[in-house]
């Protein structure tokens, strides 16, 4: 197990990310790689994918990321702005994402994320977020 995913396994248990079942593939600095499978608690009423878990998903990759991601003396983040194209939608199989800093500055880091049905192959959706960078005090 690489060390991010060793950090990401310790962050994980117990929090959203880990009751949704999402998984960890990759975890390295600007990049994170996740997923999870299809469930019945990730549907929507109308038998789809629920969007909120793909976003679940993209912003837990995204955040993961940025953790490994911090500038050396930093000490945590806040999501300060998030967005999302939906562009398809499952009902099964699994999800997966790929999370990229797009920018690594001092005070800000904006990472970019795809979320794309295995089974389909196709792109469910398309996500930026901004994330402000924690500073001690």
């Amino acid at each position: 197990m690489s060390d991010g995913l060793a950090m990401i396994a310790a962050w994980h248990e117990g929090t959203l990310p880990w009751n949704l079942g999402m998984r960890w593939d990759r975890a390295e600095r600007g990049l994170v790689e996740g997923r999870f499978t299809i469930q019945s608690h990730h549907l929507a009423g109308n038998g789809f994918l629920h969007a909120a878990a793909i976003i679940a998903l993209v912003d837990s990759a995204s955040g993961y990321g940025c953790m490994l991601s911090l500038p050396e003396g930093a000490e945590s983040f806040t999501t300060i702005e998030l967005k999302s194209n939906f562009l398809g939608t499952a009902r099964e199989g699994d999800v997966s994402c790929v999370a990229t800093l797009a920018h690594g500055g001092r005070s800000t880091q904006v990472w970019d994320a795809v979320a794309r049905s295995e089974l389909s192959g196709k792109t469910l959706a398309l996500f930026r977020c901004t994330q402000m960078v924690l500073w001690p005090r």
